[in-house]
């Protein structure tokens, strides 16, 4: 019989049929045993007759009571077109059977399961051996949580241990190996730690036996719209905690349908480095359906057809409420559609808690709170003694408030039980998500302690620490240990003969380590952060004096010599010699990071909300403490060490009660109050806010002025000392605190104002000027300045739907439905952010919301915004805003209809610009293969298509009436053509008659133009021909075959592909052939063609002008000929739309509708950016026939002629849209060649300007 037998082969196998199409897993187990009816002695059997428990319910067992049923079921869903099916264990661990008292029989459950779908797969393998069949040995949840207590009054109680469940999940990985399972299912996680055990597991069978291990796939379950599983991660921490492992395949199933689960499993495609699965439940239950949920097999296959389309899938089946009807419907959704490709991203070291964190090599310093420690807090040290959990924890959650990053957990005191201390925190911080949506730092310098944090902590932690000081065999044992855990590590610069403190010795330690951790261990070089000792300084001692500067030049060091590890430390030792003397050691510790960071210091153990910042340190400290720093002078210490007495006393006179002269603290409350204002923002210092803002209220005409001057301008401030790392986060957040105290304060006098406008004025209320929904995106808690820009436009009557923070894409997007906006504003402040902008960008172009979609924030830019943002939203309109001062502006001329539209073609050519400026910066541009290119096209629901035309074949029309154009001409290209172009607001026709410099001649030019229209009109100086027409055709790869009506091939369009790689996941690379239902489909689908010409007649026009030295007046004519041939094509594309193939019958477009490309369809061209051959239009000259028909000949460099003719072809799915093919590698230019019967260096001469390569 055929199959596969070696561990190898599987997953060669998998990974072969993985890259060729989509994978079909199989249905619901449960619900194709649940149209039996068992009953209770239905699940004893034989076996079980005498159990003392009750067993109904138990489906784990009917492979013991009734084998052919299970067999059944698998087979039958095999013939459906499953690929895989799993084995019916479901519940098949100790713990989860120890309800049933049958803990003893775990073994023989998934043994016999496993032989059971092994059966079933061999029968439906020997009758198509070229598909062999799979059997996944499912691994369930289990009915106990590691992250969740199950008791509301103790929330740090759990009813189960990590070792305790991994126990069980091992013992079930025997049974179901032992079964012949080819691969294995950690399935419908709930929690992630449950997986991360099962995980554990995994690794500790295969490796104890020395076997490789079979592809492992993780599959977790998001619980509702909140995108959380129930531990209440993200689906992007999720996956993050599980990277370690190393899965073949991770994805999403269960809990609902695949309507509310589509944005998850988007999610999940993108952020995961391997294959991704879904099998999503047959929608929501529904007890009277047959099989208990809504969804039949034909409505599931729709939703599965489009995120096939979508590029989300690798492996796709069905759970709850699915039957082998539903994986049949399903198998044949997926059939022939290109299977999503792996992403790969940038390197970095990702973390997680509830929400995922990711540190690149672009990450701003990343601040570790050091509160929860008692061995650096006494103040937390008394609330762990005393047994005062709750205040402990109010510790922890103002860290995160307060902008930390990370927190570190330490309790190693001798009065402690360290290993019980370290859990029962731990558990406790996961049932409070404000705390665990960080990552956390498990901080001991004992491994037991260590291990009991990691054991307890679902997400992706660091552990801090390991060294070599025990030598390597120690070292490498908890390095694995740590690695099976999934954690990163923190490598302490110590080996067995001690601390390294030069720079060579840590140095070396640090590299030392690097090699064992990724060659011994094979360790991620991302996931090993290295502290090289941050030493006290200034101690008295010459041997100290290099400590700082050898940290500083050590970093640079081990970073080159260990790529991708990361650099850490802890801050206070620095300062050691000045306790007491915070003035001296927090001048200390921000100088010290200045340099450490510019040097490459990632991350920290520092209160970094209490550093001033280093441009505002006393220079004369300053000076002293680099001195010290950077051991400049011999002296340093002995000159810091007067500083410091100075310092004490003036801290002992102040106890005293004496009188310190402190001048320079208060001297910027004499500054002017714009001054002041600024001041207060970028220090953090809210005691005099509301005074300043009343004395600045005064002196402006409107309180809404002040937020828009000296607040903006203070808060600008505040962006560009974070943007250049000279300010941390939490700085940022107490500066955010300030202005939302301003903003509060003159809240009620914005509303005063409000009040009195619409008393002097009530149409001022009657109407909003607007409606605009403000977000900050999911992932993101910060607000302060979607919060600035929803009061200034309130103040403009605009209406503002406020969504808050942490917003999912779909609730913005369901809201502007809802709310019929006229714009949705974007905000965030994390670099995450940027990713989620762009995923909603993409959803409104699948949804087609063409609502404007404005960017703000302090992480985005004008060309993060062009370059990753504005491409997924082709057919919308992008804008980034800078701060909330412009957002009025932009708002305003967005819904001006006058304005709107110079404001959209403005920036969608800056935009334009700025991509290809970004793309030409690069040392050199990349490109993918022409087959990388084809497997990502752009793939479309031809379901969709227009209908089939009126007729086939072709249709002329000779000397259309001219005057029937006038109404048809776009205006702004004639002014181009005389190099008159307005400004903005003052671009294109007629606003361009407003333009302060060239309006005035633009319309003296443009009355002459009127005056010979008419007169070219009148007397018929120039005639109007047409030919065009429509062909059955169908893609066949990158070519469209066109047919006469019998399907005998006419001839074929060649069309081109792009390559350039683009910096955005899931944006297709696209041909015109991708526009068109492929052959294979089945589905008829037609394209058609014209061209028309306005210039018959011209020449005569042209030859009397030329003859009177006329030449005003000849290119005139020459332009106007040119705009009626324009027109000419507008009127007849209008005509084909509405009549001849009838897709849009009811379309009532005005003319600048048209210019703006608001049909449905396109008509691009030979020639022109999508298809720059001009050579094709020989092709579309063999069939339109328009030189005979229509007098358009082509001349012998395929140009036409006369001049003042427009051709094209015409496609008509809804969502054709223009694009631009870029360059273009010689693999795809030979391909071309060998298509079109060119040789390569015809090829190349016509596809010149689109070569990315210079010709031999």
């Amino acid at each position: 019989r055929a199959c596969i037998a070696r561990q190898m082969d599987v997953e060669a196998y998998l990974t072969k049929t993985c890259a060729e199409r989509i994978m079909v897993l199989d249905g619901g187990m449960g619900t194709m045993i649940q149209t039996y009816k068992f009953q209770e002695a239905d699940f004893r059997g034989e076996r079980f007759k005498d159990h003392p428990k009750d067993l109904k319910g138990n489906n784990d067992l009917l492979c013991f009571s009734k084998p052919d049923v299970v067999r059944l079921i698998h087979q039958q869903y095999l013939e459906a077109g499953a690929d895989i099916i799993e084995t019916n264990t479901f519940s098949g661990t100790t713990v989860a059977q120890a309800d049933y008292g049958l803990e003893h029989e775990v073994f023989e459950i998934n043994k016999r399961s496993a032989e059971l779908a092994k059966e079933a797969a061999a029968i439906v393998t020997a009758k198509e051996p070229h598909r062999p069949r799979l059997v996944a040995g499912a691994i369930g949840p289990t009915n106990r949580t590691l992250s969740v207590s199950p008791s509301v009054e103790n929330p740090a109680f759990r009813n189960i241990t990590f070792d305790e469940l991994a126990a069980a999940y091992k013992g079930q990985v025997a049974g179901l190996m032992a079964g012949g399972c080819d691969l294995l299912f950690v399935e419908t996680i709930f929690d992630t730690l449950n997986a991360k055990a099962a995980l554990f597991a995994i690794d500790d069978y295969f490796e104890e036996r020395g076997e490789k291990r079979p592809p492992i796939v993780v599959s977790g379950t998001i619980v509702d719209q909140s995108g959380r599983t129930l531990s209440g991660q993200t689906g992007e921490a999720f996956y993050t905690s599980i990277a370690h492992s190393k899965p073949f395949c991770v994805g999403l199933n269960c809990a609902l349908g695949p309507d509310l689960m589509r944005p998850f499993v988007q999610r999940m495609s993108q952020v995961a480095e391997t294959f991704v699965h879904a099998y999503p439940n047959a929608g929501l239950p529904n007890p009277l359906s047959l099989t208990g949920y809504d969804l039949t097999p034909a409505d599931m296959a729709v939703h599965i057809s489009e995120w096939a389309r979508s590029g989300f899938l690798n492996f796709v089946g069905g759970c709850c409420g699915t039957t082998p009807e539903h994986i049949k419907a399903i198998n044949d959704a997926v059939k022939g559609i290109a299977p999503r490709k792996p992403h790969t991203h940038p390197p970095a070291l990702r973390l997680s808690g509830l929400e995922p964190m990711a540190m690149t090599s672009d990450s701003n310093f990343a601040n570790i709170g050091e509160r929860c420690n008692v061995a650096g807090s006494a103040l937390f040290k008394k609330m762990i003694l005393e047994n005062n959990i709750d205040r402990a924890l109010a510790v922890a959650r103002a860290q995160v408030d307060n902008g930390a990053q990370l927190l570190d957990f330490n309790f190693d005191d001798g009065m402690l039980d360290g290993v019980a201390m370290m859990r029962r925190f731990c558990n406790l911080v996961a049932t409070e998500p404000d705390i665990a949506k960080v990552p956390i730092v498990i901080d001991s310098s004992k491994f037991a302690i260590l291990e009991a944090g990691v054991q307890c902590l679902q997400g992706k932690c660091i552990v801090n620490s390991i060294s070599l000081k025990e030598g390597e065999k120690v070292f490498i044992d908890h390095a694995r240990r740590i690695k099976r855990y999934g954690a990163a590590v923190i490598v302490m610069a110590f080996d067995e003969n001690g601390q390294a403190a030069t720079e060579q010795t840590k140095v070396d330690i640090c590299t030392r380590a690097y090699k064992i951790l990724t060659e011994t261990v094979g360790f991620n070089p991302h996931d090993i952060i290295f502290d090289p000792n941050i030493l006290t300084i200034a101690t008295g001692l010459e041997e100290h004096n290099a400590y700082a500067l050898d940290f500083i030049n050590a970093i640079k060091r081990i970073k080159a010599d260990c790529p991708g590890c990361r650099i850490s430390g802890g801050l206070s030792n620095l300062s050691f010699s000045f306790r007491g003397l915070e003035s001296i050691r927090e001048a200390m510790h921000s100088a010290f990071l200045f340099h450490a960071i510019k040097a490459g210091m990632d991350m920290g153990i520092v209160n970094a909300g209490n550093l001033p910042l280093y441009d505002d340190i006393d220079p004369s400290l300053l000076v002293l403490v680099e001195d010290a720093i950077l051991n400049r002078r011999p002296d340093a210490t002995e000159r810091l060490l007067e500083r410091a007495q100075l310092e004490r006393e003036k801290k002992d006179a102040a106890k005293a009660g004496g009188v310190v002269n402190t001048p320079a603290a208060e001297a910027w409350r004499s500054l002017p109050v714009n001054e002041r204002l600024s001041h207060s923002l970028v220090k953090g210092i809210d005691k005099f806010i509301e005074v300043d803002t009343e004395e600045a209220r005064k002196n402006y005409p409107r309180p809404l002025n002040v937020i828009e001057g000296p607040l903006m301008a203070g808060m600008n401030i505040v962006g560009d000392l974070f943007g250049s790392g000279k300010m941390f986060l939490p700085q940022v957040i107490k500066s955010a605190r300030v202005m939302k105290k301003a903003v509060a304060y003159l809240f009620p006098f914005m509303e005063e104002e409000k009040k009195r406008m619409i008393e002097e004025n009530p149409d001022f209320s009657a109407k909003p000027a607007g409606t605009v929904v403000l977000a900050t995106v999911k992932g993101d808690v910060h607000d302060i300045g979607k919060n600035i820009v929803g009061v200034v436009l309130g103040c403009n009557n605009y209406r503002v739907v406020d969504l808050g923070v942490m917003t999912p894409c779909d609730k913005i997007l369901k809201t502007a439905i809802e709310e019929k906006a006229d714009i949705i504003g974007l905000s965030g402040l994390i670099t995450p952010s940027l990713d989620e902008m762009v995923t909603v960008a993409k959803e409104m172009e699948r949804q087609g919301v063409k609502l404007p979609l404005l960017i703000g924030g302090a992480t985005t830019s004008r060309m993060h915004t062009a370059v990753k943002i504005q491409p997924c939203f082709k057919t919308g309109t992008t804008i980034h805003v800078l701060d909330a001062s412009r957002a009025v502006t932009v708002v305003s001329n967005l819904l001006d209809p006058t304005l709107r539209d110079d404001l959209i073609e403005d920036t969608a050519e800056l935009y334009e610009t700025m991509r290809e400026e970004h793309y030409a910066a690069q040392e050199e541009r990349r490109y993918v293969t022409l087959a990388e290119a084809r497997s990502r096209k752009r793939v479309l629901d031809f379901t969709k298509r227009a209908p089939p035309p009126t007729f086939t074949g072709t249709k002329t029309i000779k000397n259309y009436p001219l005057e029937k154009l006038v109404s048809f001409i776009d205006w702004t290209p004639f002014f181009a053509v005389w190099e008159l172009r307005g400004k903005y607001p003052h671009r294109g026709y007629p606003k361009i008659f407003d333009d302060p410099n060239v309006g005035p001649q633009a319309k003296i030019t443009f009355d002459e133009a009127q005056a010979m229209l008419k007169d070219l009109i009148a007397n018929n100086k120039l005639q109007a021909n047409a030919v065009f027409g429509f062909w059955p055709a169908a893609a066949v790869g990158d070519d469209i075959e066109l047919y006469d009506d019998d399907g005998k091939v006419v001839t074929t369009l060649r069309t081109l592909r792009q390559q350039a790689q683009v910096d955005v996941d899931d944006i297709p690379y696209e041909a015109l052939s991708d526009f068109v239902a492929p052959k294979e489909s089945g589905l008829k689908d037609h394209v058609g063609m014209f061209a028309v010409t306005a210039g018959l007649g011209l020449e005569s026009v042209i030859k009397a002008y030329e003859e009177a030295n006329d030449d005003y007046n000849k290119i005139m004519a020459q332009a106007l000929a040119d705009r009626l041939a324009e027109a000419f094509a507008e009127c007849l594309h209008e005509e084909v739309r509405k009549v001849h193939w009838g897709y849009s019958p009811e379309e009532a477009l005005e003319a600048a509708d048209m210019h703006h490309i608001k049909y449905q369809g396109i008509r691009p061209a030979p020639g022109y950016p999508s298809q720059p051959d001009h050579t094709e239009k020989a092709t579309m000259w063999s069939v339109l026939k328009a030189s005979a028909d229509a007098g358009i000949e082509l001349t012998e460099s395929l140009a036409m002629w006369p001049a003042a003719s427009v051709s094209g072809l015409y496609f008509a799915h809804p969502d054709a849209t223009y694009f631009s093919l870029g360059k273009i590698c010689k693999d795809q230019v030979v391909d071309y060649a060998a298509r079109k019967g060119q040789s390569l260096d015809e090829a190349e001469k016509w596809l010149g300007p689109t070569l990315s390569y210079d010709r031999a």
